[in-house]
C-alpha cells in the first residue's frame, strides 16, 4: 500500500464516515482529502492529481470507472425575509414565477425555471458569491441541498424544490489506475466489512 491515498471531493460531498473507516482499517496509508471544483473533477482524475474522487454527475465516463452513490434534491436559496420562506417545507416551479434566478458560473444543475427572470448583472463567479447576492435581497439560487448547507448563512434560508432536477454524487477513478488502495476505498464506500471478500 502507498503511504498516501488522495481522495478528491466536490463541494458539498461529505466523505467523513468513509474517511473514519479508512483510518481504522488502513492505519499505514494516510488519506489526503483534496477539494475539487466540479469543472476540474475529470481533469484531476485523468492527470493523476487524485487517486479517486467524489464527483457530481453528469461526467464523461470515457476511461473512468464510476459508481453512483446517492441523489441530492435541489433547494431554492432565498433571503431570510423573502416571502418564499412562508412555505413550510417545499416550493414548486409555479412559486418561483417572476423571481430573479441567479445562475453562478459553477452551477451544476442547469435548471430551467419557466417564468423566472434573468438578472441584469453578470453571473457570479461561484455559488458562495451568488448566495451572498441572495442574502442582500436580490433573487434566488437553486443548488443541491449539500451545497446550500456548505454555504449556510444566518441571512438566508432554503426550501426543497419539488420536481426539480436531482444531482447525483458518484465515486470515480481512472480505469487504468485501479490500485489496491482504490479497491479498498471502493469496498468501504460499498459497505463491505473488513473481513468480507470482494464480490
Amino acid at each position: 500500500m502507498p503511504a498516501t491515498f488522495t481522495l478528491g471531493a466536490i463541494p458539498g460531498a461529505t466523505p467523513g464516515k468513509w474517511i473514519d473507516i479508512w483510518n481504522e482499517r488502513m492505519p499505514r496509508t494516510s488519506l489526503e482529502l483534496v477539494p475539487l471544483a466540479v469543472a476540474d473533477q475529470r481533469r484531476a482524475l485523468l492527470d493523476g492529481e487524485v487517486d479517486a474522487a467524489l464527483v457530481r454527475l453528469p461526467l464523461d465516463k470515457d476511461g473512468l470507472h464510476v459508481i453512483p452513490l446517492y441523489d441530492e434534491v435541489p433547494v431554492v436559496v432565498c433571503a431570510k425575509d423573502s416571502h418564499l420562506t412562508a412555505a413550510e417545507d417545499e416550493l414548486d416551479a409555479a412559486d418561483l414565477v417572476g423571481e430573479v434566478l441567479i445562475v453562478p458560473q459553477d452551477d451544476v444543475l442547469a435548471i430551467q425555471l419557466p417564468g423566472s427572470v434573468a438578472p441584469r448583472f453578470a453571473p457570479p463567479a461561484d455559488t458562495g458569491e451568488a448566495i451572498a447576492t441572495v442574502a442582500a435581497g436580490v433573487g434566488i439560487v437553486v443548488v443541491p441541498m449539500s451545497v446550500a448547507r456548505l454555504h449556510h448563512r444566518k441571512d438566508v434560508e432554503y426550501r426543497a424544490l419539488s420536481g426539480g432536477p436531482l444531482s447525483t454524487v458518484a465515486l470515480a477513478w481512472t480505469a487504468e489506475r485501479t490500485t489496491p488502495a482504490v479497491e479498498a476505498f471502493v469496498g468501504i464506500v460499498r459497505g463491505r466489512t473488513a473481513n468480507s471478500s470482494r464480490g
